[in-house]
């Protein structure tokens, strides 16, 4: 209890104090905690990428404490410039020689570290105490994403503390009234959809030429095509850049004609996620469907089949796969209740590719067999395949529980279509719609009529000489006339 109370305490602290003024600071510098003797060093210590079995007396958690804030340092004639505080805090081991703290920007991944080294005779004394360290010279741009890394030095393996960072905006009064890069850091534009493009009108800086381009934005923002330069001097500082999609990643970036010039971002169709699942593909002659993200995003998709009308798809087995790159299924069934489910961090769409087009897909009909009493079970396909029916009995939930399999006997192509009776009819929608005779029987199972008529049953068919198949259900059969003929 007292620990969510000092939780939330610090929570309500923390949302106030990034309501205030970002704090000005004379210079950057680095500290220690009073009784500690620290020493700085900027520059960065490969080695210490490399991790190291902590000694056994050295506790998990000897890092205590990672906070991170922006500073703001004013200069009279040059504007002012933002910088990162990295606040650390720890329990001094004798296995510890320092600390390094690490800065990486998400959109360039340049990598900013300083480190602190506490001397021996300093460590000796003061094992088991508390030392906090203020790293406060990293230098950040206006709405930059950091990723923020603290590590011991050696760095031991498992002791690290990580945290994400994104530095204020120009919306942020305090910095867009003080900040050089944000007077000329707001782009305008106006989306012509009927002709692809984004229409940008780069601001009047009087200062160097500007570019602007597309980009898709992953772990950092890839070209979708060539950036334009504005001339300063320019008549027309109106430019008209095409785009192929609209993406909810495909963002307009600006930035001035200068080294290390801040980059501005925005991203005009970042709420438009419909697209991102159109991208499925099947291939015919491999029978495989593929799917790729356009934007990055996080979760899986899934394979799954709906056993009846409305939204429920069921998941199939072993079809689940990270949704973060490229997704191939081999060996899939061309069934219109096959589809592709995707539970990310962008939507929870399910996207059936086979329902609209017309693909060659089998069918299953229950007819009345030629032995007394029985029913058969008929697969008709375009080509030869191999099934299974599986006698299925409801329950209290959805779909019923399936049990017993049996076998379907393949047909001699000789002898495919020679049989054909009609169909029972059933009081469930059935999933094979229209005429089956078009195409030749290729299986067939018979099932005794009193199991496959008991109430609550139904009946499965599923192809299994394919990796990926979506079963047809057929449920509740009207067997009265079956059961009085077969007695």
């Amino acid at each position: 209890m007292l620990a969510g109370r000092a939780l939330a305490f610090l929570s309500l602290t923390w949302s106030a104090y990034r309501s205030l003024a970002v704090p000005r600071v004379a210079e950057c510098g680095l500290s220690c905690s009073q009784g500690f003797a620290c020493k700085s060093r900027v520059n960065r210590n490969i080695f210490n990428s490399f991790c190291r079995k902590p000694p056994t007396s050295m506790s998990g958690s000897v890092l205590e404490a990672l906070t991170l804030s922006t500073a703001m340092k004013c200069a009279p004639h040059d504007g002012c410039s933002l910088f990162l505080r990295v606040k650390a805090s720890l329990t001094l081991h004798e296995g510890l020689r320092g600390l390094e703290a690490c800065s990486m920007s998400l959109d360039t991944q340049e990598t900013q570290c300083q480190s602190v080294r506490v001397p021996r005779a300093s460590r000796r004394l003061q094992v088991g105490q508390q030392l906090q360290v203020h790293f406060d010279c990293f230098e950040v741009s206006v709405a930059q994403s950091l990723y923020v890394t603290l590590r011991t030095v050696p760095h031991f393996c498992g002791v690290q503390l990580d945290q994400r960072y994104h530095v204020e905006d120009c919306a942020d009064e305090d910095v867009g009234r003080n900040v050089p890069d944000c007077f000329a850091g707001k782009l305008s534009y106006s989306v012509d959809r009927s002709r692809k493009v984004i229409l940008v009108q780069v601001p009047e800086s009087g200062g160097p030429d500007y570019y602007v381009r597309l980009c898709l934005k992953w772990f950092t923002c890839e070209d979708a095509g060539a950036p334009v330069r504005v001339t300063a001097n320019g008549v027309s500082r109106r430019v008209s850049l095409p785009y192929k999609q609209e993406l909810s990643c495909l963002c307009l970036e600006g930035w001035s004609a200068t080294p290390d010039a801040v980059r501005i971002q925005t991203c005009p169709f970042e709420d438009d996620t419909e697209t991102l699942w159109d991208a499925i593909h099947y291939h015919p002659g491999s029978q495989e469907l593929s799917w790729e993200p356009a934007c990055p995003m996080s979760g899986r998709v899934s394979l799954c089949w709906r056993p009846g009308p409305g939204p429920q798809c069921l998941e199939l087995e072993q079809s689940g796969r990270p949704a973060h790159s490229r997704v191939q299924y081999p060996l899939v069934d061309t069934q219109p209740q096959l589809c592709l489910k995707f539970s990310t961090s962008l939507g929870f769409p399910v996207r059936c590719p086979f329902e609209q087009l017309r693909f060659p897909a089998w069918k299953m009909t229950v007819q009345l067999a030629p032995a007394p009493g029985h029913l058969r079970v008929a697969f008709f396909s375009p080509s030869p395949a191999h099934f299974q029916v599986c006698l299925c009995h409801r329950g209290k939930t959805w779909p019923p529980a399936c049990r017993r399999v049996l076998q379907a006997t393949p047909i001699p192509v000789g002898r495919r279509g020679a049989w054909s009776a009609p169909p029972l009819p059933v009081t469930y929608p059935s999933l094979a719609q229209g005429d089956p005779t078009e195409d030749p029987v290729v299986a067939f199972v018979d099932i005794p009529g009193d199991q496959a008529c008991a109430p609550g049953t139904c009946i499965q068919g599923r192809r299994t000489d394919i990796q990926f198949s979506a079963p047809q259900q057929l449920c509740d059969l009207q067997c009265a006339a079956t059961q009085g003929t077969a007695a």
